[in-house]
């Protein structure tokens, strides 16, 4: 699937689906995600929000869910809130008229008064259009630094679920998943290997297995533990 313009921009990975996301412990959280993507069903709760550390893959759900439902011919819209909390909650204006909105990285503009009463607002045009609100952040609804009384009571009653971090074996298979689907055989030593020789978080090592792609497509090799070493430089 091509990848779907956004508000400034900003475009959705063609390649953060639900089919390529390995689950690990979070198999139970990517089950409610993907049924908020169903479009004749509804939420009892319409606001579902994730939290979890950085690489353990919030944004990648995020924009599955779009995907998705954009697939079911619906409407969605993904907001990167660090990215983009620069152009104003007027970002928020007539979100109530797509079916599922995403809004990542809500952390960005909390404390911020303005910010907080424009999310107020458009969580309530939301709910009254019978919409689903996925929220995506660092930290459960509890620990962020809200100061609208009203906001935080809405966040309060979204359905939360912590992203947990892969094991090192739930790292393998889930760099074997990506690999697989770019058409590649990422063995378990070579797997091995870079888990052991590269930075442990998600990101770094999905960069580099595209890095590994392009050198592996560009010398027409299979991915080895020497190609490994020559092509990273290790």
């Amino acid at each position: 699937m091509k990848p779907t313009q956004l508000s400034l921009s900003m475009r959705l990975r063609d390649d953060a689906t639900f089919a390529n996301f390995y689950p690990g412990a979070n198999a139970v959280t990517v089950g409610y995600v993907e049924h908020a993507c169903e479009a004749e069903d509804q939420w009892m709760d319409s606001v579902l929000y994730l939290w979890g550390p950085p690489g353990v893959g919030r944004s990648h759900l995020l924009q599955a869910a779009c995907l998705r439902v954009e697939e079911r011919g619906g409407r969605a819209l993904y907001l990167p809130l660090g990215e983009l909390s620069q152009y104003g909650p007027q970002l928020l204006d007539n979100v109530e008229f797509c079916d599922l909105v995403c809004l990542d990285d809500i952390q960005a503009v909390m404390g911020q008064a303005h910010w907080e009463e424009a999310l107020f607002h458009a969580f309530n045009r939301l709910r009254d259009s019978g919409r689903q609100l996925l929220i995506a952040a660092d930290a459960a609804p509890r620990k962020l630094s809200v100061k609208l009384p009203d906001l935080q009571s809405r966040l309060s009653l979204a359905l939360v679920f912590q992203l947990h971090e892969l094991s090192d074996d739930d790292k393998l298979r889930a760099l074997q998943l990506r690999a697989s689907r770019r058409g590649l055989r990422l063995s378990d030593d070579v797997g091995r290997f870079l888990l052991a020789r590269s930075v442990r978080s998600m990101t770094v090592l999905f960069d580099t297995l595209e890095q590994l792609d392009h050198a592996s497509l560009q010398a027409q090799r299979k991915l080895t533990i020497p190609f490994l070493k020559e092509a990273l430089g290790w």
